[in-house]
Parts: structure tokens; C-alpha cells; sequence
């Protein structure tokens, strides 16, 4: 499923994601993911278990070329997945302009394309659960449509999201529960 968090600015949106991720401690509480405490892992142990944030503003590496990105998404894969070569054609099915650019700077890429990759490289690790943060941030509408339409076409394979969005109604038009 795709569940989106709405909210103010301030309201602690993307301080839960960086909470669930593990770059936050959580002053209070505990998180668990498919009945394991994770709150207590490092950020590679989670990552490991297939927790994979796309965070606001993408964080890409700008002068790494677009393949360079990519590759750098393989890093934390998780034990029994795909070969590399089988995830990088499925990223590029779904980004096609990726491939056209994949020794482009990613720092030279527009901000759409900048999205593009930063869920391509996440998409890389074969994440099991996907933390979006702004993903609509700076991008222009016909922009933001083509993304949630892929994020959409990735929930129908079986990838389950959490969406931090600003704009509530692109976000819950995405998602299949909304909480503020």
C-alpha cells in the first residue's frame, strides 16, 4: 500500500521518515519493521533490511554521472536479489531519459531528471518499504504527474510506500491511506 503523511511545515513530516530510517533517534518509543525492533540498528542495518528513503531535496552525488548513482544504489542490496544488471534495465524501463544520460554529471541534470534518479538509485537496492520525502519539491506539475505515475506503477508490483507530501491532494490521490 502507499500511505501518505500530510501535514504543516514544521509539523515533523520528514522527521518521522528520518526517524523510521534511523538518521533521528526517537527521544520516546520504538519502531519495528516486519516484527524486528529497528530503532536500535544502525542506518546500514536498516538499510539492509530494505528500508530506503529518498530524502527531500534528493541528495544525489552531483558530480557523479547518472550510472555512477545508480551503482551507488547497489551498495546495501539485500542478500538474494536480483543481479544488477536485471534492476538497472527495470530503473531504466521505468526512466527512460535516465539512459540517454547515464554519463551526464547528475549535478547538470534538470529537477525532474534529478528526481528520476534519486528514485531510480533507490529503487536499486530493492527496497521492501520506500520513504519519500517531497518528492513533488520544486518540480513542475507535468513533472510531478509522471513520478507519482511511475510511484503508482511501482506500488501495482508490490512496493509498498510512505509518502511526506506538502501538496495533500497529489498525495492522496497517490495513496491508499492518508494520516495528518
Amino acid at each position: 500500500e502507499i500511505v501518505t503523511v500530510i501535514g504543516a511545515n514544521g509539523a515533523g513530516k520528514s522527521t518521522l521518515l528520518k526517524v523510521v530510517s534511523g538518521l533521528v533517534r526517537a527521544a520516546k518509543g520504538s519502531v519495528t519493521f516486519a516484527g524486528e525492533r529497528i530503532d536500535r540498528l544502525g542506518v546500514e542495518g536498516i538499510v539492509s533490511r530494505g528500508l530506503i528513503q529518498i530524502p527531500e531535496g534528493r541528495q544525489l552525488f552531483g558530480p557523479l554521472s547518472v550510472a555512477e548513482n545508480l551503482e551507488l544504489g547497489t551498495y546495501a542490496r539485500r542478500r538474494g536479489g536480483r543481479p544488477v544488471s536485471e534492476r538497472l534495465a527495470h530503473v531504466l524501463s521505468l526512466f527512460p531519459r535516465l539512459e540517454e544520460r547515464m554519463t551526464q554529471q547528475a549535478g547538470t541534470l534538470s529537477g525532474g531528471e534529478q528526481q528520476m534518479l534519486a528514485v531510480a538509485r533507490a529503487l536499486m537496492a530493492e527496497p521492501r518499504l520506500l520513504l519519500l520525502d517531497e518528492p513533488s519539491m520544486g518540480l513542475a506539475p507535468i513533472v510531478v504527474k509522471d513520478i507519482f505515475t511511475t510511484l503508482r506503477q511501482l506500488n501495482a508490483e508490490g512496493l509498498t510506500m510512505v509518502l511526506v507530501e506538502q501538496d495533500a491532494r497529489i498525495a492522496l490521490s497517490l495513496a491508499h491511506r492518508g494520516l495528518v
